[in-house]
């Protein structure tokens, strides 16, 4: 096959047929060309060694999957509950909803933490992102999006700005202010543009790169400054749901999952696709990094969560009941990584051990599906966020 690197995609006229459509900006032999997609497929087949087939390839690559999951096999000689079997059982549980959030029209689609531990964005299918003071339950800002379905939303690090995108192909950046009053809306500024809706976004260790995911199956790194593509992730093979970065200061990966029923791990400076998982039977949902940064938890429409471990590059846990029959739609951990709390389409949260696989609690409350929870930076709190319009605020037991 031909060597090349997509980098960018944009619309004109094709190199190769002249028809205008969206293009592929790849390098071939150290050549840029802007070919559309037909004409990327036809240049693959022209570069197929004689006797070669599509079908062979795809043939021979299932085989070569098979056994690396037959090595794989042979090192996994204990399960993650077989080591935690001596492990002091996780005592009952009181989480206690304290605050609902009630303001907007149409479903939550998304929220993220402020890391002042206080203030929270969400977004809606409403078409608005608001920005929330959780103690006093006053709305800060409110900003309406020329979209509805806003998708994705997050803070940045130094909170004086959010990200948010959605159906209108794009990731916007929104400086905030101290005047509640300010027009934000005229301060929006587009900085990603992918050719499907965007899933999902997050902002580096900086206020200046914002990483995205998308419906087109890739993931992107921009500059928000310029709104330059820095680096783009090709992997996926259906659309991309859920993105996570490592949890480190010089966090150079992230964790994404996507419709294609894998969770893919990438290095953000190559550009390249290091780790792959492919063991739950529908989309994958959600993504999240454990607090160490060694494993990260996944959430899929197959009804199961499961837990992977970079280091032994296999799946440890599952967590999942027979009574369960709806699936999982977001995931996230406690400060101390002990609990992963779930978020489900039956309207619940189920909370389990991590360590031993046991569900130790189930949190009832909302009205319709949950589509995020996320734990505050200091552990204390679980913000959910439903298609039931409104964010919940529980409080969580310290010693978790």
């Amino acid at each position: 096959m031909c060597d090349q690197t997509f980098v960018v995609a944009t619309f004109g006229p094709c190199d190769s047929c002249t028809t205008p459509s969206p293009l592929m900006n790849i390098y071939v032999k150290n050549e840029a060309i802007n070919y559309c997609s037909l004409c990327v497929e036809r240049m693959a087949y022209q570069e197929l060694q004689k006797g070669e087939t599509l079908a062979s390839l795809k043939r021979e690559s299932e085989s070569l999957k098979k056994k690396l999951e037959v090595e794989r096999g042979k090192l996994s000689d204990v399960e993650l509950s077989q080591v935690a079997e001596k492990v002091e059982v996780v005592s009952a549980l009181s989480i206690k909803s304290r605050r609902l959030l009630k303001g907007h029209a149409n479903k939550v689609l998304c929220m993220d933490w402020c890391k002042d531990k206080r203030r929270m964005v969400s977004s809606s299918q409403d078409g608005k992102v608001i920005v929330w003071d959780a103690y006093t339950l006053n709305k800060e800002h409110g900003v309406s999006l020329p979209c509805t379905w806003v998708m994705a939303c997050a803070y940045s690090p130094s909170g004086c700005a959010v990200a948010c995108g959605g159906l209108d192909n794009r990731c916007s950046v929104i400086p905030l202010s101290l005047d509640s009053n300010e027009n934000l809306a005229a301060k929006r500024k587009p900085v990603a543009m992918h050719t499907n809706y965007v899933s999902g976004c997050t902002f580096t260790n900086s206020d200046m790169q914002l990483l995205t995911c998308s419906g087109d199956g890739t993931c992107a790194l921009w500059d928000v400054e310029s709104g330059q593509l820095l680096q783009s992730f090709h992997g996926h093979t259906a659309d991309v749901l859920s993105l996570d970065l490592a949890p480190s200061e010089n966090a150079n990966t992230f964790v994404t999952g996507g419709c294609d029923r894998k969770a893919n791990v990438w290095d953000m400076r190559s550009g390249q696709n290091i780790q792959s998982f492919e063991s739950h039977e529908s989309d994958v949902n959600c993504v999240k990094y454990y607090p160490s940064g060694d494993a990260f938890a996944s959430a899929s429409d197959d009804s199961t969560c499961r837990f992977y471990d970079l280091r032994a590059d296999r799946e440890v846990a599952v967590y999942q009941k027979d009574s369960i029959v709806f699936g999982a739609s977001t995931v996230d951990f406690s400060l101390s990584g002990r609990l992963l709390f779930a978020g489900y389409n039956d309207y619940t949260i189920n909370v389990w051990d991590v360590l031993k696989g046991t569900r130790v609690s189930i949190l009832f409350g909302h009205e319709n599906r949950i589509s995020r929870v996320r734990v505050s930076p200091d552990g204390t709190a679980l913000c959910s966020a439903s298609w039931d319009n409104t964010l919940r605020v529980s409080e969580l037991p310290l010693c978790h």
